[in-house]
């Protein structure tokens, strides 16, 4: 999305910072100067809220590593079962990738596709 798509639905440097300062915490990959993909995760409601990444830097751990540190941060916060929404488009890059590291589909509402993960004790 573009910045003035993400402004559009209220995803603003305003909002994301005020989302950190409250129950929200994001990890960012940054090569070379350039920020390549990003994830945040809200405790308060044990969801993963963003997941990003650059096209270019697809298929080299990066997104799984940042998945990653979202869902231990959740866990760490007493989530037992976390949350996303995506595209309702099966054929899209996110849904195998969220498929393959565990994620299920729960179910599909307004238009997005829901997907649930349980992380266990």
């Amino acid at each position: 999305m573009s910045v003035e798509e993400l402004a559009s639905i209220g995803i603003t440097p305003d909002s994301i910072e005020a989302a950190i300062a409250g129950s929200h915490k994001g990890w960012l990959f940054e090569e070379d100067g350039e920020v390549a993909g990003f994830a945040m995760g809200d405790s308060e409601r044990a969801e993963l809220t963003v997941m990003a990444m650059l096209p270019a830097y697809e298929g080299r751990g990066i997104g799984g590593e940042l998945l990653g540190n979202v869902e231990h941060w959740l866990k760490s916060q007493g989530c037992k079962k976390v949350w996303l929404t995506t595209d309702i488009n099966p054929d899209l890059r996110a849904y195998g990738f969220y498929l393959s590291r565990g994620w299920e589909d729960w179910k599909i509402e307004h238009g997005l596709r829901f997907m649930s993960k349980s992380l266990g004790q």
